[in-house]
C-alpha cells in the first residue's frame, strides 16, 4: 500500500515512489529513490511539490494521522500515466510563445542527464522508466513548436556538450519520427532512443571527451567504443526497450557500409538507428565544440547531403522537411540586399521562413530590426542563398533570434 503525504512529513530513511505534480517542478530527474541525504529533503520542500507518495514497504513508514491518501501501486502507475498525457498541451504555439517554456525543459533535461551520466559512472543500472516524464515534456514541446526546444538546445556550451547533445537528439529524434508519420508509441520510443543514444560516453574519460584540440589515432578508437559500452550500460538497466538498445549500439553505421561498431549496410542498420545516425550529426556539427565552432545550420544540411553513403536518402530528406531548408538560426540573404536570421518556419513553404533582418549589404550597415514573413501574401522578397556573418563583421548571429526569445521579446 503506497501512502501521500505532505513534503513536511517526509523523513530521510522513506521511499519516494512519487511527486505529486509535474516533472519540472520538482529538482530531480527520477521520482522512486530512498532518501539518505537531508540536504535533498531541502530541495524538495523548496520546490513547488506539496504532496508525495511514499512506498512504506521499502522504507520508514509514517505516522497514520499523517496520511492524506493510500493506493495500491497498480492504481498510481495508472494515474502518473494520465498525469503525463494531461500535463502536457499538444497545442499549437508560436516560438515566442514556446521558446520560455522549451528553455526551461532544456534547463532541467540538462540536468536531468548529468545525473543519469553520473550514476552511471558509480555503476549504479539506469531505470529508463523514469525518464519518461522527461521524453514526453520535450515531446509535447516539439508537438507545440519544432523549433524552439530544437532550436535552443543546440545552444550549448562546450562544457554543457555531452548532456545537452542527449537532449537534443531526443527533441530532433520525436520530430523525425512524426514527420515519417510513426505513431505515438514509436514516436516515444524515437525520443528515449535519442535521449539515452549517447550514455556510454559517460565511461569515456574526460580527457579524452572534452579534449580541446585533434584527437590522436588511440584517442580516437577509445571514443568509438561509446556505443558498446552504452548498450553494455543499458542492459544492465531496466525499462530499457529493444529500440533503445538498437540505436544506441548502432547510430554510428553508416548506409555504405563504413561505420562502427559493426560495419552494418543498408538494411541492416534499423530505421530507428538510421534516424539516430542524422540527429546525431546535425547535432553534433552545429554546435559548439571544445574544438570547433559549430556550422550554421542550413550549411550543415548543405553538407550533409553531399555525403554519398553515409545516410539513408528518404530519412534525410524527412529531416530537412522537419527542420526546414533553412532552420531556426541560419544566416541567409534577402533580393531585397538585407541580411538577417531565421526565426521560424512557415507551413506554408520550406523556402518560405520568418527572418529577423537587422544589416544591409548595400550600405553594409546594420539597420533597424524586422521581422519579415517571407510567405505572407504581397510580400515579394525571397531568401537567395546562406551567408556568411564573418564576411560582415557580424558575430555570434544567435543573439539575434535567442536573446529576444530568451527574454520574452
Amino acid at each position: 500500500m503506497l501512502k501521500k503525504i505532505s513534503v513536511e512529513h517526509l523523513r530521510v530513511g522513506m521511499h519516494l515512489e512519487q511527486f505529486c505534480g509535474s516533472w519540472l517542478d520538482h529538482p530531480f530527474w527520477r521520482s522512486r529513490f530512498v532518501i539518505t541525504d537531508p540536504e535533498d529533503l531541502v530541495r524538495i520542500r523548496e520546490s513547488r511539490i506539496r504532496e508525495v507518495w511514499i512506498d512504506a514497504s521499502k522504507g520508514l513508514d509514517v505516522a497514520s494521522d499523517q496520511v492524506v491518501a493510500e493506493a495500491e501501486p497498480q492504481a498510481l502507475e495508472e494515474e502518473q500515466k494520465t498525469q503525463i498525457r494531461l500535463a502536457v498541451s499538444r497545442e499549437q504555439a508560436s516560438m515566442a510563445e514556446e521558446a520560455k517554456r522549451a528553455a526551461r525543459i532544456c534547463a532541467k533535461a540538462k540536468d536531468a542527464v548529468v545525473s543519469m551520466f553520473q550514476e552511471a559512472r558509480m555503476g549504479k543500472a539506469i531505470d529508463a522508466d523514469q525518464a519518461l516524464p522527461l521524453v514526453e515534456e520535450i515531446s509535447s514541446s516539439v508537438s507545440r513548436n519544432p523549433g524552439a526546444l530544437i532550436s535552443l538546445a543546440r545552444l550549448k556550451t562546450a562544457d554543457d556538450y555531452t548532456y545537452m547533445h542527449s537532449v537534443a537528439v531526443c527533441a530532433l529524434m520525436i520530430a523525425l519520427a512524426r514527420q515519417l508519420k510513426l505513431d505515438e508509441q514509436q514516436v516515444r520510443e524515437a525520443g528515449m532512443a535519442g535521449l539515452l543514444h549517447d550514455l556510454g560516453k559517460a565511461m569515456i574519460p574526460n580527457e579524452i571527451l572534452n579534449k580541446p584540440g585533434k584527437l590522436t589515432d588511440a584517442e580516437f578508437e577509445v571514443i568509438k567504443t561509446h556505443p558498446e559500452e552504452g548498450y553494455k550500460l543499458l542492459l544492465e538497466g531496466s525499462g530499457v526497450g529493444e529500440s533503445a538498445l538498437d540505436v544506441c549500439l548502432h547510430h554510428h553505421e553508416k548506409m555504405d557500409g563504413s561505420g562502427y561498431p559493426k560495419g552494418l549496410k543498408g538494411e541492416q542498420i534499423s530505421l530507428l538507428a538510421r534516424m539516430g545516425a542524422v540527429c546525431d550529426v546535425y547535432d553534433a556539427i552545429t554546435s559548439n565544440r571544445p574544438y570547433k565552432n559549430g556550422w550554421d545550420p542550413a550549411e550543415s544540411l548543405k553538407r550533409m547531403a553531399e555525403w554519398q553513403g553515409h545516410f539513408d536518402p528518404l530519412v534525410f530528406q524527412a529531416f530537412v522537411k522537419s527542420l526546414g531548408i533553412y532552420p531556426v538560426g541560419s544566416f541567409v540573404a534577402l533580393a531585397s540586399g538585407r541580411l538577417g536570421v531565421v526565426l521560424e518556419q512557415s507551413s506554408k513553404s520550406l523556402l518560405k521562413p520568418v527572418v529577423k533582418v537587422f544589416f544591409s549589404t548595400r550600405s553594409q550597415a546594420y539597420i533597424p530590426p524586422e521581422v519579415v514573413d517571407l510567405s505572407r501574401p504581397g510580400c515579394h522578397d525571397k531568401i537567395m542563398g546562406r551567408e556568411e556573418p564573418a564576411k560582415w563583421g557580424i558575430q555570434d548571429v544567435d543573439r539575434f533570434w535567442a536573446g529576444d526569445y530568451l527574454r520574452g521579446g
